[in-house]
């Protein structure tokens, strides 16, 4: 699926899913709502195990919401679809990898959608803020994320100033994994896709499933419900051939084939 918006392409089991609204990369209601259906689909088309999202352009990732369309009367709170704003914060039953490649300014809204994905992989040069605070408004899921990722006091001065990082502060407190040269960016974020691509997919889901249903557990609550299987994405791991397939690949000492099923 493509468009002027958002662009896709497929290699393998790999989903690249680019959004291009230059000049800014700002999303609007119906940007959203495209970007809601390319992940949806995603989500359950059994064929694809891991998604690429990054940005066109060398100077933005996202901007985030656009206030242009906010100064010319669009509400912030309409229809942005399935998954919510950037159709992946809200999506449920998401249980497949993300690795975000930033190419350059992500912030706002942006910033809150690169923080759904699972590895964020930056460009040198990008710069990460929370500026809502300068145009009235709240960065929402920004207020509820990025406490619980970063040191609080760190998370509460972007929120509260708009303070920008650049990529080597933003990687030093956590919510970036690795800092590249912007030539290497895709490339990267393609091997790191490339290596999650020939994992067991099973597993995969179960990881997802269990780390955001456990987030606000106890730990004991949160292992016992492991051990009695009742995630329905640790239970399919439990009963499945890829289960199987593991253990008897380990034994033979070869590579394990997985099938997803």
């Amino acid at each position: 699926m493509s468009n002027d918006a958002i662009k896709t392409r497929v290699e393998g089991r790999v989903l690249e899913v680019t959004i291009d609204r230059p000049k800014a990369n700002a999303i609007d209601f119906a940007t959203s709502r495209i970007m809601g259906e390319v992940f949806a689909g995603f989500r359950d088309d059994p064929e694809l195990r891991v998604a690429i999202l990054t940005a066109g352009g060398e100077r933005f990732f996202s901007a985030g919401w656009d206030l242009k369309a906010a100064a010319a009367g669009e509400p912030v709170d309409g229809d942005y679809g399935i998954g919510g704003f950037g159709g992946i914060q809200e999506l449920e039953n998401f249980n497949k990898p993300v690795v975000c490649a930033v190419n350059g300014i992500c912030c706002g809204g942006g910033l809150e959608i690169a923080l759904c994905a699972d590895i964020i992989i930056a460009a040198e040069h990008a710069t990460f803020a929370l500026p809502e605070i300068r145009s009235g408004t709240v960065a929402d899921a920004a207020s509820i994320k990025l406490p619980k990722r970063i040191p609080y006091h760190v998370a509460m001065e972007m929120l509260l100033t708009g303070r920008w990082l650049d990529a080597q502060e933003a990687q030093r407190w956590g919510f970036v994994n690795e800092v590249v040269p912007a030539e290497r960016l895709l490339g990267r974020a393609w091997e790191v896709a490339r290596l999650i691509e020939s994992g067991p997919p099973l597993v995969y889901a179960a990881i997802k499933e269990v780390v955001r249903e456990a987030e606000n557990m106890k730990f004991l609550d949160a292992l016992r419900k492991i051990t009695k299987r009742e995630f329905p994405t640790v239970d399919r791991l439990y009963s499945s051939e890829d289960q199987l397939e593991g253990a008897r690949a380990f034994a033979e000492k070869r590579d394990p084939v997985w099938k997803g099923k």
